[in-house]
């Protein structure tokens, strides 16, 4: 890579406050390409974002498709060699940008790199998909024992580059899921394919977390909410039914599915509502996805 010219920032955004987009935008450094897919038929923002960003393209899906097919949209209309897959509650560190074609050259061979936090010491930003190398791994990295750059096998989706030239096709994603674990399918079927995944601490961002849709009006974020417990749970049991075999998949969320049910009658009995809501909806996700039922539920 020689420049950023060659690099698309892709934002999928949703109702996202308009803090959020500029907080995102300014941290991008303006000779990169930026593209902006609204995932709805409006987007709110549109003259305020090109009057202070006029380098910034926007389109819009016509209803919210999920984070999959949204950024399958946005990979078609990109005809750089490199995309940014990036969330609209992300800033970007102050050296990010300049720091891209570097880490791109040395990798030379990879398909996917994931970021990593500035901030976050919880959540990690990569890791191994068996149990006893992710320890390893998980270990190494908080006592910062691991390459600047390191070969891993999935990455987190809030911030993953990605090297178009090493897809057949632009639909890159699987749309099948709505939300959450899209990135994790991604980054198995790539090593699946013998491709190479990695993680950069030379590309570091703010992940702010679950700001992108965030309303002000208190209803439309418990039904927010609600989308989100139901697709989290029927996306982890399609992930893991696709990626090994239906009985482990069971195997591995039965007890998840006991548990919701469970702690949804106590709720209900004890009359909190907000708290039954939240185990309601993620049986009801885990029982669409055992069932084999599309992701269709959108609140």
């Amino acid at each position: 890579m020689k420049n950023l010219k060659d690099l698309t920032v892709i934002i999928l955004t949703y109702h996202t406050p308009k803090k959020i987009i500029f907080d995102c935008l300014k941290s991008i450094d303006r000779n990169t390409n930026i593209l902006i897919v609204e995932n709805s038929s409006i987007f709110v923002h549109h003259k305020e974002v090109l009057t202070g960003f006029p380098h910034v393209r926007i389109i819009c899906t016509g209803k919210n498709l999920g984070y999959g097919a949204g950024n399958n949209l946005g990979i078609k209309n990109t005809k750089t060699d490199y995309a940014l897959i990036l969330n609209p509650d992300v800033i970007c560190h102050e050296d990010f940008f300049s720091n891209i074609p570097f880490v791109i050259n040395e990798a030379k061979d990879f398909v996917i790199i994931g970021c990593q936090y500035l901030f976050d010491k919880i959540f990690m930003p990569a890791g191994f998909f068996n149990k006893k190398k992710n320890n390893e791994f998980v270990e190494n990295f908080k006592i910062n024992k691991v390459n600047s750059l390191s070969k891993v096998e999935w990455v987190t989706g809030c911030s993953m580059l990605l090297n178009l030239k090493e897809f057949e096709n632009r639909d890159i994603f699987d749309e099948n899921f709505f939300l959450y674990f899209e990135e994790f399918d991604l980054c198995k079927s790539m090593i699946k394919a013998g491709k190479n995944v990695y993680t950069s601490n030379q590309l570091k961002i703010h992940h702010l977390g679950f700001k992108s849709s965030v309303s002000e009006n208190h209803n439309e974020n418990l039904k927010k909410t609600n989308i989100k417990n139901w697709h989290y749970m029927w996306s982890s049991f399609y992930f893991y039914k696709k990626n090994y075999n239906y009985l482990y998949a069971l195997n591995k969320i039965l007890w998840k599915f006991i548990k919701s049910f469970f702690k949804m009658i106590f709720y209900s009995i004890t009359f909190q509502k907000e708290a039954k809501q939240k185990y309601l909806y993620r049986f009801l996700g885990l029982l669409s996805s055992i069932l084999g039922r599309t992701s269709n539920f959108r609140g």
